[in-house]
C-alpha cells in the first residue's frame, strides 16, 4: 500500500513532509490542511510551494502505532511459518520455479508506475495474481519476500512496519481476496469467461480492500482522521486498482492460453467447451 510523500519545498529548504491528508509539519506539533493545485500546495498560514516531488511509497517507519505493528508482525510471522511448511509438504519440483517466477515478476511490476489522476501514480500489486496461480498462503509468502527485499534494499516501507505492509498486501492482498475470488467462481459461469471475469474483480477489490485497511490503521494510529484518509486512499486505489484487474487478467489469461496446468486455482477437468 502507498502513501505520497509531498515535500514543500520553499528556497531549495524543505518546510513540511506531509503524507495522506495532514501530518504534522516537521517543525511544529499541530496539524494543518493543505490543497493542491496542480504543481502547487498551500499550507493553511503559509504562502504557496513548489512541491519537489510526490513519491509513491509503503508504509514508512513512524506511521503507524507501536502496538499494531507488533500485533501484525505477529500474524505475519505466523502465517509465513505455515506457508513455509505447507509448501514444503505439498510444493513438486514444477512449482517451485513458478514461485520464484513470480516473485520475480511482481517485484520488477513494483517498480513500474502507471499514472492516476491528481498527479499521483501506482504500481501493480500482484497478491491476487500469485494467489490464482499458485494458492493464497504461496501468495503470502511470496509478498513477505518481496517487500522484505523492498525494504531491506530499497528503503521503500519502514522496517517496523515491515508486519503491517506484509499484512496488508500478503494477507488482506492475497488470501483474504483470493476467497472473494473464489466466492465469485461460484457464483459466475463455469467457463473461461467467468473465471477471467472473477480474476479481475478480485484483483480490483485486492487493492481498494487493502488501501481501505491501510485507512483504517492510520486513523486508529491517529496519523490521519478516518473520514480523510478513508476516502482518499480507497477512491486512489480504485483507480489503480482498474490496472491491477487488467495485468492480472491478462497474465492468467496467457497462461491460461499455453499452461493451464500451472494455474492451481483452474479446474482441469473441466469441458473444453466450457472454457470459451
Amino acid at each position: 500500500m502507498c502513501y505520497y510523500d509531498l515535500r514543500i519545498r520553499n528556497n531549495g529548504e524543505s518546510v513540511a513532509d506531509l503524507a495522506g491528508l495532514s501530518l504534522p509539519l516537521a517543525r511544529a506539533d499541530v496539524f494543518f490542511d493543505y490543497r493542491c493545485y496542480q504543481n502547487r500546495i498551500r499550507v493553511i498560514g503559509y504562502e504557496y510551494y513548489e512541491y519537489k516531488d510526490v513519491n509513491k511509497m509503503h508504509i514508512p517507519d513512524g506511521f503507524v502505532s507501536g502496538p499494531i505493528n507488533a500485533a501484525t508482525y505477529v500474524a505475519s510471522a505466523a502465517v509465513c511459518t505455515l506457508a513455509v511448511i505447507r509448501a514444503k509438504k505439498s510444493m513438486g519440483e514444477r512449482q517451485v520455479p513458478l514461485l520464484g517466477v513470480t516473485a520475480a515478476f511482481i517485484f520488477a511490476a513494483q517498480m513500474l508506475n502507471f499514472p492516476i489522476a491528481g498527479g499521483t501514480s501506482g504500481h501493480f500489486l500482484g497478491a491476487l495474481l500469485a494467489a490464482v496461480l499458485l494458492g493464497p498462503l504461496n501468495a503470502c509468502l511470496i509478498m513477505a519476500v518481496v517487500l522484505l527485499i523492498q525494504c531491506l534494499g530499497f528503503a521503500d516501507g519502514g522496517l517496523t512496519a515491515l508486519g503491517t505492509n506484509i499484512f496488508n498486501m500478503g494477507i488482506i492482498g492475497g488470501i483474504v481476496c483470493y476467497w472473494l475470488f473464489q466466492f465469485w467462481r461460484f457464483i459466475l459461469p463455469k467457463t473461461r469467461g467467468g473465471f477471467l471475469t472473477a480474476v479481475a474483480v478480485a484483483a480490483w477489490s485486492s487493492v481498494v480492500i487493502a488501501s481501505s485497511v491501510c485507512a483504517l490503521e492510520l486513523a486508529v494510529s491517529g496519523t490521519s482522521a478516518l473520514k480523510a484518509a478513508l476516502p482518499a486512499m480507497a477512491g486512489v486505489h480504485a483507480l489503480i486498482g482498474l490496472g491491477e484487474a487488467t495485468i492480472t487478467t491478462v497474465v492468467i489469461s496467457i497462461v491460461l492460453a499455453s499452461r493451464p496446468d500451472l494455474v492451481a486455482s483452474w479446474d482441469l477437468k473441466q469441458k473444453t467447451s466450457q472454457e470459451a
